[in-house]
């Protein structure tokens, strides 16, 4: 971890003589072996020892297999040198402390590193982390005229995608250790009881293996996360520590065609989002517990169901081994069916409850940002439009986290969210909205943002109630009591 974390990118800071954009050197170990650089070129990320697409392709000539004809191929010396990084490689990531446990993160970390290339590779510049402070400072004022949560960001910086891996380990490993220990226990229990008896003391082993399946798995799905993230609080929650506005500044030509809008304008809105969540997720300080809490819930009902497997092998007799053509038809009416595993959960509710707190906070982050920037950034209803086009179309890397843990950090109601906020504040005011984050109790549930008018009503007749005053009630009545008893005193001559 850094000394700052996400934080303050000074004058002498060692990212500041890289004005020019151009992309880290491999120190960083992102290629492995020294040759392994070329399997990502080839469009693939199956490389975790760093030996590109093929991994025997040294064996056929030229450096890391890309011999052409003609080429003498390497000397046994070459082919041992570099088997035996890669058993170097895969040494240090079996007996690293971060193998311990149900991820092996030590590999999850270098093969989501080999990954990052392009643009996301860039460390930015000074002017890049000038620019975000500037937007962020700019948008703080505006936000201040659409939320009654005061300013929640202590600081900003612009980050490159392996500075995002850095920072968002840690609570990477909270989210997903559950998860992947429950599936992992899946696993053995999934064995036949035979099976798991004969294991004994390579039931140990058997762990480390998953341990590493899901450090593989994890590492590609981080790596192409880290490759679309934008912003540190993207998804919905603070996947970094602390509360330092970042912005992916990498990112930013991208995500201008993606919006259709200007760079600046692109980095303006993203710096309002990055804002508005901080101003959430530090005033509200419950949030970031319960979002947690939901994901360690729904693991612990998790489990595989390997009916399609077992539907398979029903099929299978020993007798088809000596007929060719029947072996044939089942091998072809197999390859066209997905036998893996599927993971399930019989804690449901808890993926539901976090995937509408996880709306709940994209929708009113949508609303506070558009009343923001309204009519100070006149692009700012397309761009909006656009963003949620753009978050709700699968990201590959979400789609592989799914896969893997069966987790998914996307926020799929943040639109009719967003909706149930904006009528919301026309309703009851930016102040009282506000001020349903005050207990999780308060908050809409899932039935809600389908049907958000009873919600509102309910909030607008409590507003009616807190109007009445029983106490001051009961005087005024006293009182017009007594200026009646007066006037009939009078009426009477007395």
């Amino acid at each position: 971890m850094s000394n700052f974390g996400f934080g303050f990118h000074g004058s002498s800071d060692d990212n500041d003589g890289n004005d020019d954009g151009a992309d880290r050197n491999n120190s960083n170990g992102r290629n492995g072996g020294g040759n392994g650089g070329n399997g990502r070129d080839n469009g693939g990320y199956d490389d975790p020892f760093g030996f590109g697409a093929n991994p025997f392709g040294f064996l056929f000539g030229g450096q890391g297999g890309q011999g052409g004809p003609g080429q003498q191929g390497p000397g046994i010396g070459d082919i041992l040198g570099q088997f035996g990084a890669m058993l170097s490689g895969f040494g240090r990531d079996m007996n690293s402390p971060d193998a311990q446990g149900p991820v092996n993160y030590a590999l999850a970390g270098r093969i989501a590193r080999q990954q990052i290339t392009g643009p996301a590779a860039r460390n930015p510049s000074v002017h890049d982390s000038q620019a975000v402070a500037e937007s962020v400072r700019l948008v703080e004022l505006w936000l201040d005229e659409a939320t009654v949560l005061p300013a929640g960001a202590t600081g900003s910086t612009a980050f490159s995608a392996e500075k995002w891996l850095e920072e968002t380990m840690p609570r990477w490993r909270r989210i997903i250790d559950p998860l992947a220990s429950q599936l992992g226990d899946a696993t053995l229990s999934g064995l036949p009881e035979e099976a798991r008896a004969q294991l004994g003391p390579m039931a140990g082993m058997l762990s480390q293996i998953n341990g590493m399946n899901f450090g593989m798995q994890l590492g590609h799905a981080l790596g192409e996360l880290a490759k679309e993230v934008s912003m540190s609080t993207q998804w919905g929650i603070p996947l970094a520590e602390g509360t330092v506005a970042a912005v992916a500044t990498g990112r930013l030509d991208d995500l201008s065609k993606k919006l259709g809008a200007e760079r600046r304008e692109t980095l303006i809105y993203l710096a309002a989002r990055e804002a508005a969540h901080l101003r959430l997720f530090r005033h509200v300080p419950w949030l970031v517990e319960r979002l947690i809490l939901d994901v360690e819930e729904f693991a612990t009902g998790l489990s595989l169901d390997n009916s399609a497997l077992e539907e398979a092998t029903r099929e299978f007799n020993p007798e088809m081994m000596g007929d060719p053509a029947k072996m044939q038809e089942m091998m072809e009416r197999l390859q066209n069916q997905d036998l893996a595993p599927k993971i399930v959960s019989s804690t449901d509710h808890a993926r539901i409850r976090l995937e509408t707190s996880l709306s709940l906070v994209e929708g009113w982050v949508d609303v506070v940002v558009g009343d923001a920037l309204g009519t100070r950034l006149p692009a700012t209803a397309g761009i909006q439009a656009a963003w949620s086009v753009f978050r709700d179309t699968t990201q590959p890397g979400m789609a592989m986290l799914s896969r893997t843990v069966g987790i998914n950090l996307a926020a799929p109601k943040a639109t009719q969210a967003a909706d149930l906020w904006s009528r919301l504040t026309f309703a009851v005011g930016k102040e009282r909205r506000d001020q349903v984050w005050n207990h999780p109790d308060f908050l809409p549930v899932d039935s809600d943002l389908d049907a958000p008018a009873e919600f509102i009503d309910s909030i607008l007749a409590e507003n009616e109630g807190r109007d009445f005053d029983p106490i001051s009630e009961i005087e005024k009545l006293e009182r017009e009591r007594g200026k009646d008893d007066s006037d009939g005193d009078k009426g009477d001559g007395r």
